[in-house]
């Protein structure tokens, strides 16, 4: 009898498991149009977020072949990329195929609070392999770039939940153009209301990763999460800003009521 409750109990649970599992494979594509608040022409960019190398299921060639049916202005890079740094070599054929890729306007990556769990020379030597395959990390700093004849600032927060966020920093002789922010953690936005963004990107969430029946295990992670604001395109003050589910999974590579994501946006 005991044997028989013990089947009854294990099977549905391991059914469930087993479900979650195959969730971290079934990577979602999604395309977001967001209208631009001054004329500057159209503008796609590749967004990926919450890389963590340790629990990824989907291969450099696999990535690849995902996104290189259109082409690019920008790739966006928003951070937890690892935790260890035995991971750092897998990350490199990852950037060689987002290289493949040949963004118009550059890679840009900004780092997140797992990044940070490395020690400061193994964070130093992430910082190094993501510049040397063409990305330009920016930490609290911007880069500013002509598109259509018009200032593109690229701003890069740095890591708002680990508290390295430096607004005022990252803004710092901004020139007048169109800004388009990148940052891991979305709950910086709660601190922007006297910066002006055009559209900010971000990840850190993971859609909740175990999102069943609510994210509980999130509530600790910021005010967004209980304004239920977890995922997808978002507005405060006016201002529009993205969280992505993210592409890897963390603690356990399980997803339930998330999916890894790859997003493209496409402001026009």
């Amino acid at each position: 009898m005991l044997i028989l409750i013990g089947l009854i109990i294990c099977i549905p649970l391991l059914l469930i498991i087993c479900k979650a599992y195959l969730n971290t494979k079934k990577v979602v594509i999604n395309s977001i149009k967001i209208s631009a608040s001054k004329e500057k022409g159209s503008l796609s960019i590749l967004h990926l977020s919450d890389i963590h190398l340790e629990n990824i299921s989907i291969s450099p060639e696999e990535l690849f072949n995902t996104v290189s049916h259109q082409p690019v202005d920008i790739i966006a890079l928003t951070g937890d990329f690892l935790d260890k740094k035995k991971s750092i070599p897998k990350l490199v054929p990852y950037l060689k195929k987002l290289n493949e890729l040949k963004p118009r306007l550059g890679i840009y990556a900004v780092f997140g609070n797992h990044d940070y769990f490395l020690k400061e020379k193994s964070f130093h030597l992430l910082k190094q392999t993501l510049e040397e395959y063409g990305c330009i990390t920016l930490q609290n700093e911007y880069q500013s770039i002509q598109y259509n004849g018009m200032p593109l600032n690229i701003i890069g927060i740095d890591d708002y939940h680990s508290k390295r966020s430096n607004i005022q920093k990252s803004y710092h002789q901004l020139p007048v153009g169109y800004n388009l922010v990148l940052t891991h953690d979305p709950n910086v936005v709660l601190e922007m209301k006297e910066y002006s963004y055009d559209y900010l990107l971000s990840g850190h969430f993971h859609g909740g990763q175990i999102h069943w029946p609510k994210p509980y295990h999130l509530f600790k992670m910021g005010k967004l999460i209980r304004m239920n604001i977890i995922k997808g395109l978002h507005y405060h003050d006016g201002k529009p800003f993205y969280i992505s589910e993210g592409l890897g999974q963390t603690g356990v590579n399980l997803r339930i009521g998330s999916r890894p994501e790859i997003t493209f946006h496409h402001i026009s």
